[in-house]
């Protein structure tokens, strides 16, 4: 008698699987449980037992401490520094992400093409990324300074009007940074999108031209679709460089002026190392990790909907 195809099914799902899969399944936990268990007590652990410093009002220095509670992150919402903080660290993510990742896709698409100079494009254009961030900072410190190279080169061109105290105005400080983060990182977006943009078949790009398919539609509806894991990539990368983004802010302004240039990182390690407020400092580390988690659980749940 003849099984009906439902039945097949439902009996092939239920059987249990070969000896030899369970073995394979054994073997491979093998491999991963000596990276786990350094994993754990190298990162787990410490981070555990540093995020308990946040209900203590330990400074960091002394052997007494006393556990307070919540006590550290109440105070958060009655300190004005760490909201311009945080308000700058929402800015310089969300800003560092669209225009690095627009920019990044618009230069990956340019050196995609066939032009003669590309390979030295693609070259000069992720220098930079080699480039350790406190230095960039030191570097873009001095071409922002009153009498520095930005505004030597607006005179030079007639344009001494549009000079700017690019460090020294709150208005314009925050800008400057972010300026400097994308144009360091702005290479790194575009070696992975070039990636994904070289894994799109030229037949499949051809045969939307034949159906009349236009430039703009065919990145729409054919290359798009297909750089999504570049995409997820890229923006996940951004949030998270964008959130603890410290080492540039620290070179060119160390959080000013007055503070206004502060991020949750530079006002951990000031609370942390240069204030004797310890765990006020761990207080904040573990509000900027829940952030960071927070904002790349959505983006990549929302991103990878479009892989599948």
């Amino acid at each position: 008698m003849a099984i009906a195809p439902a039945a097949a099914a439902s009996t092939l799902s239920k059987k249990k699987p070969s000896r030899r899969y369970r073995g394979y399944a054994q073997t491979v936990w093998w491999f991963v449980l000596p990276a786990a268990v350094v994993y754990v007590f190298a990162v787990i652990v410490p981070s555990v037992q540093g995020a308990l410093f946040a209900f203590t009002n330990w400074d960091g220095v002394s052997a007494e401490r006393a556990w307070v509670g919540a006590k550290n992150f109440l105070a958060i919402f009655d300190d004005p520094d760490a909201v311009v903080a945080i308000r700058n660290t929402l800015l310089i993510a969300v800003a560092v992400t669209i225009i690095q990742n627009v920019l990044g896709l618009l230069v990956a698409l340019g050196l995609n093409s066939q032009i003669k100079s590309r390979n030295i494009l693609r070259v000069v254009i992720f220098a930079p990324v080699v480039i350790t961030s406190i230095a960039v900072g030191f570097l873009w410190q001095n071409l922002f300074a009153p009498a520095g190279g930005i505004n030597l080169a607006l005179e030079a061109v007639g344009l001494g009007g549009l000079r700017q105290n690019w460090l020294g105005d709150p208005d314009i400080a925050i800008w400057s940074i972010i300026i400097v983060v994308i144009w360091q990182f702005v290479g790194y977006s575009m070696v992975i999108f070039l990636a994904g943009l070289q894994g799109v078949p030229e037949e499949v790009l051809e045969a939307a031209a034949i159906d009349g398919a236009g430039p703009i539609r065919r990145f729409w509806s054919v290359v798009r679709p297909m750089l999504a894991p570049a995409i997820t990539i890229n923006v996940m990368l951004s949030i998270i460089g964008g959130f603890k983004l410290f080492d540039q802010v620290f070179a060119m302004t160390q959080g000013g002026p007055g503070g206004a240039t502060n991020t949750i990182s530079t006002l951990i390690y000031a609370n942390a190392f240069q204030l004797g407020r310890f765990s006020y400092g761990v207080t904040l580390a573990v509000v900027l990790t829940v952030f960071v988690a927070i904002a790349s659980a959505i983006q990549y749940k929302l991103l990878s909907r479009q892989e599948n």
